[in-house]
C-alpha cells in the first residue's frame, strides 16, 4: 500500500520511494539509483558473469545452460582471480555452504561438505 506525501510516495513502513512518479514504478530510474548507490555490487556481478562466460566458452556451451555455480579454487575474497585455471563448475549447495564470520567473510575456503569427502 502506497501513500502520497509532500516528499513523494512512501510504503507502509514510511520509506520514501524516489523511483515512483504518478503512482507508477519507474524501473529504469530505480535500477540507475541502485547502481549509483552500490557500484561494488555491480562490479562483483560483472566479474561473476565474465567467469561464467569463460567456463561456458571453454566447454563449448552457452553460459545460461550451465547447471550449478562457477566455483573458484581459491576464493576471490582470499586473493583468487577469475582465470580459467581457478574456475570450475560446482554444485550450488557446495559453493554456498561455507562457514561465515559475523561480518559475512568466509572462515575457511573448505566447506564442511568438502571436509567430509
Amino acid at each position: 500500500m502506497l501513500s502520497k506525501t509532500k516528499m513523494g510516495y512512501t510504503n507502509l513502513r514510511g520509506d520514501l520511494l524516489p523511483y515512483m512518479s504518478n503512482g507508477k514504478r519507474d524501473y529504469k530510474k530505480e535500477e540507475a539509483l541502485y547502481e549509483k548507490k552500490h557500484p561494488e555490487r555491480n562490479k562483483a556481478r560483472v566479474l561473476r558473469n565474465k567467469a561464467r562466460a569463460m567456463v561456458a566458452k571453454k566447454n563449448g556451451i552457452k553460459a545460461t545452460s550451465i547447471k550449478g555455480d562457477i566455483g573458484h579454487r581459491k576464493a576471490v575474497s582470499k586473493g583468487g582471480k577469475s582465470v580459467l585455471a581457478n574456475l570450475f563448475i560446482q554444485n550450488a549447495g557446495e559453493n554456498r555452504s561455507f562457514s561465515r564470520n559475523s561480518n559475512g567473510s568466509m572462515k575457511s575456503e573448505t566447506s564442511k561438505r568438502e571436509r567430509k569427502k
